[in-house]
């Protein structure tokens, strides 16, 4: 992460830019160029990019494949709090954000605790390969909630 943060704003943007694109590519069935455009990069930038993530059909379209291994940068809850940790699996991207939309479910709606009984596991591999816990301790989520420390800000905006 201490790399990321050390390269030009325009550069981290950029990176920020490529898996939202590929989200849009494949959620909302976006051209290349209209997703480039919608995550604010242009066509060439996401195709020189993202090539490894991308798959190019006969008729010379770009199509996002089910997982890429782009590097995105994302906020997860962990035994030590909201941490930042970086990421290289579009499917541990999921995986982070069930599990932090679990805990604003769990703390925004009484204790409303079955989407974290639901996560497949409790931990999310990062892009170095190393295991990174992912709290589902009841207590202790509430601790942290009632500290302050979890909010929406914590959980899904990035520092810059």
């Amino acid at each position: 992460m201490k790399q990321f943060f050390s390269l030009p704003e325009r550069d981290q943007d950029v990176l920020r830019a490529l898996p939202e694109a590929f989200s849009l590519m494949r959620e909302k069935h976006l051209s290349a160029s209209a997703a480039a455009r919608a995550a604010g990069i242009s066509r060439s930038l996401l195709i020189r990019g993202g090539r490894s993530g991308l798959k190019k059909l006969k008729s010379g379209r770009y199509v996002a494949k089910p997982n890429d291994h782009l590097f995105r940068p994302v906020i997860v809850v962990s035994n030590d709090g909201p941490i930042e940790v970086a990421i290289r699996n579009f499917r541990e991207t999921s995986l982070a954000g069930k599990h932090s939309s679990a805990v604003e479910r769990y703390l925004g709606e009484m204790g409303d605790d079955s989407a974290l009984r639901r996560l497949p596991r409790n931990y999310i591999v990062d892009a170095e390969g190393n295991p990174v816990a992912l709290l589902t301790d009841l207590d202790e989520l509430d601790r942290l909630g009632n500290r302050g420390e979890l909010s929406f800000e914590t959980l899904y905006v990035r520092a810059r």
